[in-house]
């Protein structure tokens, strides 16, 4: 990967290749917090290709040189919206792939505020997907977002949101946003939950620890996340490492 160029992960809006049947997609810089405090998040995407169906996490902007690579893997069959907060390109997916079916992390509608106005489907429960065979579905259930997590057999790799970010020091040129991340838990190479989260997660600390504990026993390879610098190796080291303040 390359680190020279500020917060994102060039190139951006193409496919590059994970593992088989794995790709992630980087996307463009976003900003998101308070008024006068909002901070800048690079984007990342996945898919993942299951017999010419592809499950589609996170989205990023569906650009046309995208969609054309796209569809040179297989046709969209999921469009998933793993926590409140990544939502904001499923409508343009839905509208470009009306034949996928688009699932939908508790409170999206909420947040979305009126942006998403067409049928979807819940991500609700751990099991009874149509991708149960080749993926398996966590739910993190938290006070303010519960975040789902996906885990990709065949490739045993790890799909995450926010519950891990991981900012590498050298893509950030500001100081006091490395100030910020720093206080926040989130600088590479020791990325971890962020600790707003952590504290929205006070009230379930014990079924957070037993989410984590069961993503440890998935022993991943590989942990792609949404935002930073994602763990290419080592996958299940890492999440003993970004969890010990709550193992």
């Amino acid at each position: 990967m390359q680190t020279s160029t500020p917060f994102v992960y060039p190139p951006l809006d193409t496919l590059k290749r994970v593992a088989n049947d794995v790709w992630i997609v980087d996307g463009p810089l976003i900003r998101f917090g308070p008024p006068g405090l909002k901070m800048p998040f690079p984007t990342r995407m996945t898919v993942i290709r299951q017999s010419g169906a592809l499950f589609i996490h996170s989205p990023t902007p569906l650009m046309p040189d995208l969609r054309t690579e796209l569809e040179a893997l297989g046709q969209p069959r999921w469009i998933v919206g793993p926590n409140r907060l990544h939502y904001w390109w499923i409508p343009d997916w839905h509208r470009a792939f009306p034949g996928a079916d688009v699932y939908l992390a508790p409170r999206i509608v909420e947040q979305a505020r009126g942006r998403i106005d067409f049928a979807y489907r819940p991500l609700d429960r751990d099991q009874g997907y149509s991708w149960d065979t080749f993926i398996t579905t966590l739910r993190v259930a938290g006070s303010f977002m519960t975040e789902v997590i996906f885990f990709h057999q065949p490739s045993r790799t790890l799909l995450a949101a926010d519950l891990i970010e991981n900012f590498e020091t050298e893509k950030v040129p500001f100081l006091w946003v490395r100030g910020l991340m720093w206080l926040g838990g989130v600088l590479a190479p020791d990325g971890q939950m962020p600790r707003d989260m952590r504290l929205s997660y006070r009230g379930q600390r014990a079924a957070l620890r037993q989410a984590v504990k069961r993503m440890i026993a998935l022993a991943p390879d590989r942990i792609i996340i949404a935002h930073g610098r994602w763990f290419e190796s080592d996958g299940t080291a890492q999440l003993q490492r970004a969890f010990r303040w709550l193992l």
